[in-house]
């Protein structure tokens, strides 16, 4: 999930109602139309990410492949031809930030934003190769009562394949799992766990929090290096769960913190920054099309406004002794902005290269269809001239070994960041 600058704001319709400088007006309005045009009206609008594309150009361009696809529904043509044609436009305009989501990515937002119970059985997976890797279980759950533990491997979900198969997507992937969730039905899968043969569960659903919060687990020889996974930042108090995570294995003698961030797709801004500034404090500036904004995270806490100019934050931390963080190629957005900052304090990160969004944070849009629209609205900087860079380049590169995972139960990317605990750097006054 993106970066948000801002609240998500409902005020599609009227832009709908008077858009038209870009598409002009449609001879035969259809759902499908409606749908391109909101949308490519707000981006033409609001659109300020890094892409040098021609937009009006790519717009135009993209009309006219929507208008040869609805030829022969005219006024019935369906909300899906837009999604479709929009998905094509937004890739050949190169920003991965800037998307159009369907009405039940909408939904599941706003599930996570209010907090509020939805079926579940209590188990968040991402695709990998060979099925859908746990990462992690709510404790008490229905996932959890069946013996679901992190690491295991869905292979299948109700009869058909899940995850990967080589370099093709199996029939259920993490969005398909979620569905089958929320429709109440008991899931039958199968489970593919270290040192033991696959095992057939049957998956009950209940209703449960939408959002997984930080957690605290142990690693290292003498068990007492601290792994704290952020499954994602888009709830609104995500770095103060992080923080009391952090605070609990302080409390309980921790040698050394692990963040693992590598399923983390990101969400608000503010949470990754006051996140992220439990390592030293950390100033991000945006640039928007109207001016610029500065953010100041310290200690852990919300961020706020910088103190005034010439006077460097306070020289504190929360977290002085050796750490390291988690980063994949599904670590995106806030995500990649969190790993960024850490570096800069000098903790490495170990893993992959990440997804890739790291400099630029979007607003949500409502659409006529109830999807959303995801809209690059701001380019992030380190310092007044230096942007931040688009993706995070690991210290240490080491990928996580699936198989390893699945027949040993090694975690190779997290062993490789036992190694590299190192202590953030010494810390120095914040640029100007």
């Amino acid at each position: 999930m993106p970066s948000t600058a801002s609240v998500w704001r409902r005020s599609v319709t009227l832009r709908v109602l008077v858009a038209g400088s870009v598409l002009g007006v449609a001879a035969h309005a259809s759902p499908a139309t409606d749908l391109f045009r909101a949308a490519a009206d707000e981006v033409a609008r609001d659109y300020y990410g890094w892409s040098a594309a021609d937009l009006d150009t790519l717009t135009r361009k993209y009309r006219a492949v929507l208008d040869e696809r609805c030829a022969a529904q005219t006024e019935t043509c369906p909300y899906g031809t837009a999604r479709e044609v929009l998905t094509q436009l937004f890739t050949e305009l190169g920003d991965a930030h800037t998307s159009v989501r369907d009405p039940d990515a909408a939904r599941r937002l706003d599930e996570i934003s209010r907090n509020l119970p939805v079926q579940r059985s209590g188990v968040r997976v991402v695709r990998v190769d060979g099925g859908l890797l746990v990462v992690s279980v709510i404790p008490g759950s229905p996932a959890a009562e069946a013996g679901l533990q992190a690491r295991d491997v869905l292979t299948t979900v109700n009869g058909q394949a899940a995850g990967r198969r080589g370099l093709e997507n199996a029939a259920v992937g993490p969005n398909e799992f979620t569905k089958l969730e929320r429709e109440w039905e008991t899931l039958a899968v199968t489970v593919r766990r270290a040192g033991a043969a696959d095992v057939a569960l049957s998956l009950e659903t209940t209703a449960l929090a939408p959002r997984d919060e930080p957690t605290l687990a142990w690693a290292g020889t003498d068990g007492q290096v601290a792994v704290v996974t952020i499954p994602s930042f888009l709830p609104a108090d995500s770095a103060d769960l992080f923080l009391k995570r952090v605070q609990e294995a302080q409390a309980r003698g921790a040698r050394g913190l692990v963040v693992d961030l590598r399923f983390n797709s990101g969400g608000g801004l503010n949470q990754c920054v006051a996140a992220a500034s439990i390592f030293a404090p950390v100033t991000y500036r945006m640039q928007f099309r109207w001016g610029a904004q500065t953010m100041l995270g310290l200690n852990g806490g919300v961020p706020r406004r910088p103190p005034a100019p010439g006077t460097p934050p306070p020289a504190t931390r929360v977290w002085s002794g050796p750490a390291a963080v988690l980063v994949g190629p599904d670590t995106a957005s806030c995500a990649e902005v969190f790993a960024y900052y850490a570096q800069q304090a000098g903790v490495p990160a170990v893993g992959e290269v990440t997804r890739g969004v790291c400099n630029s944070g979007v607003t949500f849009e409502a659409l006529p269809d109830g999807g959303l629209l995801t809209v690059t609205v701001l380019r992030g900087f380190l310092t007044e001239t230096q942007p931040l860079p688009e993706r995070v380049t690991p210290d240490v590169v080491a990928p996580l070994d699936v198989a390893a995972l699945t027949t040993t139960g090694r975690d190779t990317t997290l062993e490789a960041a036992l190694g590299a605990l190192r202590a953030p750097a010494a810390l120095s006054p914040a640029p100007p």
